[in-house]
């Protein structure tokens, strides 16, 4: 009867002798992943010191070989080892995997209510289907986040052989409330701009320009430029931190029509900006199509080349920077604009611009040009997101009336 096989990852039994000269050798028969079995030995200066370095060394050997994920590892774990993946590869942006990080810390591996604890033998479908719904039922979009983000993980830990299946696949699907996708008309613009235009200057909107408002003085000096920034914004259906990031170098004003080339964008990463945090232009897009170079309408070719008429040098060539020449952090653009647009306007925000252009361009271009304008790879984002739709049917009575009797 032949001894059974050892299992990969695995050792027999060792044996220690001592050698000519006074040491000790202990080894032991050590199976490896590709299936092969190989002699591992150590040597000491007495049989039991042997023996310790031979287990020490089959360890190490087990660690270098073989996977870090089994079913006992922990998805806190686990989490680690799928972020630092995801960093060693490469394909995605620094923004987005400083967002993931946040998600695994705070969210799944939360203290209290996270799954951080659950080993991955313990991550049944019903477990991570009851975390998942406790989620969803105060913030339903991140729990569609999490979601993707649990079955990346656990599709990470199958190919590992850590679980036989990623329970991920099979938990219920996660409904949120859908959201109305709302454009702004040629009308609405007229009368946001005029009211963003008092604003600015410091007049109550409705009273008579130039009479500035009692209760601003002494607080914060009100932003100015915001009207330029909603020109490029149409211009070019960017999304705000990708027009911050624009470079004069990116825009040709001599070309008819004049360009812009949308190569990166402003994000704030974690950490201090010595290690590479704090608020930096990426140079890349939140996607690869959205690498892109638009041609721009007349009215925002004017803008800029009144804007580059005044520009002053900064170190990154910017067309939009603060005012202290270096990057503009879209967080505060956004805390601006709440203050400029009024109360009429409480639900445009700079992603409405984007919105609009693709809606405008829709309907009196295609779909297909709208999600190229965007940046989109398709038109299924463009159409669901993006655009919004008719109120009201066509004019399609010359159709009907074929239906007429006789």
């Amino acid at each position: 009867m032949s001894r059974p096989r050892i299992e990969i990852g695995q050792w027999g039994k060792i044996s220690t002798s001592q050698q000519v000269g006074g040491r000790y050798r202990a080894s032991a028969r050590y199976r490896d992943t590709d299936g092969q079995t190989r002699t591992v030995q150590a040597f000491g200066g007495s049989g039991a010191e042997a023996e310790r370095r031979l287990r020490a060394a089959l360890h190490e050997r087990g660690r270098a070989t073989a996977s870090d994920l089994s079913p006992a590892t922990d998805i806190a774990t686990l989490g680690k080892v799928w972020l630092d993946e995801l960093e060693h590869v490469g394909e995605l942006s620094p923004q987005t995997i400083a967002q993931y990080r946040t998600d695994v810390d705070n969210t799944i591996c939360a203290p209290k209510t996270g799954i951080g604890g659950l080993l991955l033998r313990e991550a049944t479908t019903s477990r991570i289907d009851r975390f998942l719904k406790t989620v969803s039922e105060k913030h339903p979009a991140k729990a569609r986040r999490i979601r993707t983000i649990l079955g990346q993980m656990l599709g990470l830990a199958a190919r590992h052989d850590a679980v036989d299946t990623n329970p991920v696949r099979d938990v219920a699907r996660i409904r949120g409330s859908k959201k109305t996708v709302r454009a702004l008309t040629i009308d609405e613009l007229e009368v946001l701009r005029r009211h963003v235009k008092l604003w600015e200057s410091g007049s109550v909107p409705g009273s008579v320009p130039g009479v500035p408002e009692p209760q601003n003085r002494g607080g914060r000096p009100r932003a100015r430029g915001l009207l330029d920034l909603v020109d490029v914004l149409l211009g070019t259906g960017a999304r705000i931190g990708e027009v911050l990031a624009l470079r004069w170098s990116d825009i040709d004003l001599t070309a008819e029509p004049a360009t812009a080339t949308i190569s990166g964008t402003v994000v704030r990463l974690p950490g201090k900006m010595g290690d590479g945090g704090g608020l930096v232009r990426q140079g890349r897009t939140k996607t690869d199509s959205g690498y892109r170079t638009v041609k721009l309408p007349k009215f925002t070719r004017t803008t800029l080349l009144r804007l580059s008429v005044n520009a002053k040098p900064t170190a990154d060539d910017l067309v939009f920077p603060s005012s202290a020449g270096t990057l503009r952090d879209p967080h505060n653009v956004r805390r601006q604009w709440r203050d400029a647009r009024g109360e009429r306007f409480a639900w445009v925000t700079p992603h409405s611009f984007r919105r609009t252009v693709a809606t405008l361009i829709d309907r009196e271009s295609s779909t297909e040009d709208a999600a190229s304008q965007l940046g989109h790879s398709g038109t299924a984002v463009t159409r669901k997101h993006y655009i919004e739709k008719a109120a009201a049917a066509p004019d399609l009575t010359d159709v009907l009336e074929q239906f007429r009797a006789g």
